[in-house]
């Protein structure tokens, strides 16, 4: 018999570069049933010079990988220990990552996460579990989004859940499956170009706001193919720098515009991604603070109630779900499903490391 209450960490770096989330994290299970508390919380800041690396390792070569997966795994397992103390957390049942993604090309049966080596459990002093996304790879699958069966466990009172990090994607259900898929780059792109103007984010969307949306940049965004694919279908930093970014840099327009034109783009094909353009939709990641795109969001799906959660569920759901997924693994209990990723089935992924 398992137990019916967990204490974990669950950690997460996302695209965006933002940080590094964890959180300390209850869940109990009744009838079936998974509850979830949030305890204390922190995002830690990348250092310039871990930003340098992270951005540009897409550009490494196999022996720069392994040399950043190495110094990387000490710096997540180090800042997870560092939390740990700090907080005085006890009896931990697991530290939860999900590492940070620098490869992700599924189609070529390849994505990888680094921070996710065997030696994070020796420098945390924890029992790991970690590298999600592989063993769907292997099965078939796109890898992502992984998100998805903590939606359907801890957020069943939504007809959908969105997310806007470096990339917006959304999972809902369909003829009783879980159905879930990428939409389109937000983060990753918006703050491209807010770093051009010496910010790190586009606060509230200010200036996005200030700008007019070029038709024909936003025609040429919305024929790109990936939008035209059907689902299962995720996205990695190789299309943003591979084909969003240079298709906007074929336009001589000033930033303000190309930050309008994209906002507009967001939110469009959000709007053409839900098939029933009613009822509730939670939105979390770090683009719900960004009120210009909601409002454009609001003018596509005027029949829909978007709603912001608590800070906490807000800015920490990913670290949130992934401490699930850690949970499920301990249980040998399914936490990835085919439905969403289009592997062969349904499938208990994770490694966990004593």
């Amino acid at each position: 018999m398992f137990k019916e209450s967990y204490q974990v960490v669950g950690v997460m770096s996302g695209t965006s570069l933002d940080g590094i989330d964890l959180a300390h994290l209850y869940f109990s299970v009744e009838n079936g049933v998974w509850n979830y508390q949030i305890g204390n919380c922190q995002t830690v800041s990348y250092p310039n010079h871990w930003l340098n690396k992270l951005k540009h390792a897409l550009h490494y070569s196999n022996e720069e990988l392994q040399n950043l997966n190495n110094d990387y795994t000490q710096y997540l397992g180090k800042i997870t220990c560092d939390f740990v103390q700090e907080n005085s957390l006890q009896n931990l049942d697991a530290v939860c990552s999900h590492g940070h993604t620098i490869l992700h090309q599924p189609q070529n049966g390849l994505t990888l996460q680094i921070g996710n080596l065997p030696e994070i459990a020796t420098i945390t002093n924890q029992t790991v579990v970690c590298d999600f996304r592989v063993q769907d790879v292997e099965l078939g699958g796109q890898g992502a989004p992984l998100v998805p069966i903590g939606d359907r466990m801890l957020f069943s009172e939504y007809d959908y859940c969105l997310n806007l990090g470096g990339f917006s994607n959304v999972s809902f259900e369909e003829n009783g499956k879980r159905i879930a898929f990428d939409i389109s780059p937000v983060n990753t792109v918006l703050n491209f170009y807010a770093n051009q103007m010496g910010f790190d984010y586009d606060d509230k969307g200010k200036v996005a706001r200030l700008g007019k949306i070029n038709t024909v940049l936003l025609e040429k965004l919305n024929q790109i193919e990936f939008y035209q694919t059907k689902y299962p279908k995720s996205l990695g930093m190789e299309f943003v720098n591979g084909t969003a970014l240079p298709l906007m840099e074929e336009f001589s327009i000033s930033i303000e515009d190309k930050l309008a034109t994209f906002i507009e783009h967001i939110a469009l094909q959000i709007g053409l991604a839900l098939p029933k353009k009613s009822g509730k939709m939670l939105v979390t990641g770090g683009g719900a603070y960004h009120l210009f795109l909601l409002e454009r969001m609001k003018y596509y799906l005027s029949e829909i109630e978007i709603v912001v959660p608590d800070l906490k569920t807000l800015e920490f759901k990913e670290a949130l779900i992934f401490g699930l997924l850690g949970v499920l693994r301990l249980r040998n209990e399914v936490n990835v499903l085919s439905s969403v990723t289009g592997a062969k089935n349904d499938h208990c992924s994770g490694k966990i490391y004593k």
